[in-house]
């Protein structure tokens, strides 16, 4: 027994035409026990008025009738509604005409006249379930298209960002080659030491000032400049260095960055403070 309402809620709507009213009756008692939405046309032309008012899912026309055929018909339907089944039934086998519109897609199926009731029903289940199939494409076609359209937003925003990124980062390395090159001609001695008191920075007043004969980069603290390394936590401290005296800052870095350890800068102090 073919199965006349579909899984969606949406009424399954079927246009039936034929110029002869008994005919149109019997497929209509036959029909409607599989709870399809029936409409009706007498001719060709009251079908395709009957279209532009009331889409439907399946046509079943005759063929024979007066002023359009059914095949004419239906290619007129197939041009405005290409959505719709389309199946002849007739009496009449002009099998070159209705063979044409099979080749042009125009007709779905042929059936003859008389029919049998259980392989009618049948045929138009199958034209339903057709046109749902149809449907469920288009409906996936449709969201696979919406769906690449937003990966492809959603990569060219990710690109975006990237190239931002990437400026971002080319510009800090630009900010920071800058700095470095300022700091490396300061006449201030100026050194950075990280949390474990590595000596992590030294512009060259700073290596001139404290070991232009050794190699101090890299080197700790408590080896190198012992008397900085125990006044770490003081913040700043006096040390002679070569018979002159010099103020030492320790200034902690992250204040305003994500900098960790501690910039020290040696400022030498006017002999008088010395005395």
């Amino acid at each position: 027994m073919p199965d006349g309402l579909s899984a969606s809620t949406a009424p399954r709507r079927l246009l039936l035409v034929d110029d002869e009213a008994n005919i149109l009756s019997a497929l209509r008692r036959l029909l409607r026990q599989d709870r399809y939405e029936i409409v009706t046309a007498n001719s060709g032309d009251e079908a395709l008025e009957v279209l532009k008012s009331s889409p439907v899912d399946v046509i079943i026309t005759d063929q024979r009738m007066p002023g359009m055929t059914g095949v004419e018909f239906l290619r007129l339907a197939k041009d405005t509604y290409p959505d719709t089944v389309r199946i002849v039934l007739s009496g009449y086998t002009e099998l070159q005409s209705v063979t044409d519109a099979v080749n042009e897609g125009a007709v779905y199926k042929f059936l003859t006249k008389p029919w049998d009731d259980e392989q009618l029903r049948e045929h138009v289940a199958e034209a339903f379930r057709r046109k749902e199939m149809e449907d469920e494409n288009n409906r996936l076609q449709h969201e696979l298209k919406l769906a690449n359209s937003a990966l492809a937003a959603t990569n060219q925003e990710l690109d975006r960002l990237l190239k931002e990124q990437e400026q971002r980062i080319e510009n800090d390395e630009v900010s920071l080659q800058i700095t470095h090159e300022i700091l490396e001609h300061l006449n201030i001695p100026l050194m950075g030491a990280d949390e474990e008191r590595n000596i992590v920075f030294l512009n060259s007043a700073a290596q001139q000032l404290l070991g232009s004969d050794k190699a101090l980069l890299g080197t700790n603290l408590m080896r190198s400049i012992p008397l900085v390394a125990q006044a770490w936590g003081q913040g700043n401290l006096h040390m002679e260095i070569r018979d002159d005296l010099y103020g030492v800052n320790i200034y902690p870095m992250g204040k305003t960055s994500r900098s960790r350890g501690k910039l020290i800068t040696f400022v030498r102090l006017p002999e008088e403070q010395g005395q």
